[in-house]
C-alpha cells in the first residue's frame, strides 16, 4: 500500500512526535516519558539511522533505550515513576473526563496491560 519512502517518512515523524512528548515529559510530572522515548527510538530505527544513532548518544535517554533495545530491561525507578504517573493520568482522566463507563473500562484495561507488559520486563539494580 505505502511505498518504503512513505513508511520511512511516517516513522520519522511520528518519532520526532514521541520525541516532543517524552521531552515535555520531563517537566510536566503527568506525561511519562520513556515509552515516548522508547516510541522514538523504535521509530527512528525504521526510518533514520543517522537519528536511531543520535538518540542512542543522547546523554537523557541513550542508557535507557540501549537497556531495553538490548532486553536487559528498565531500572526500577523508572518502573515505578512510568508506573504511577501513568496511573495517575489514567485515573485523573478516567473519573474527571470520561462520562461513559465502557471508556473508562477501555482505559483501565489499557493500563493494566501496560502494567503487566512493564513488570515482565527484567528490572536493573
Amino acid at each position: 500500500m505505502f511505498t518504503s519512502q512513505v513508511k520511512r517518512v511516517i516513522y520519522l515523524v511520528i518519532g520526532t512526535l514521541a520525541l516532543v512528548l517524552g521531552a515535555i515529559g520531563l517537566f510536566l510530572p503527568v506525561l511519562p516519558t520513556t515509552p515516548f522515548v522508547i516510541l522514538a527510538a523504535a521509530c527512528y530505527l525504521r526510518s533514520s539511522k543517522r537519528m536511531h544513532a543520535w538518540i542512542l548518544r543522547s546523554e537523557l535517554f541513550g542508557e535507557t533505550i540501549e537497556n531495553y533495545q538490548a532486553g536487559r530491561g528498565l531500572k526500577r525507578d523508572t518502573k515505578i515513576r512510568a508506573l504511577g504517573l501513568m496511573w495517575a493520568a489514567i485515573s485523573i482522566s478516567a473519573f474527571f473526563f470520561v462520562d461513559q463507563l465502557i471508556f473508562r473500562g477501555a482505559m483501565f484495561l489499557v493500563a493494566s496491560g501496560v502494567t503487566v507488559y512493564i513488570l515482565r520486563l527484567p528490572t536493573l539494580t
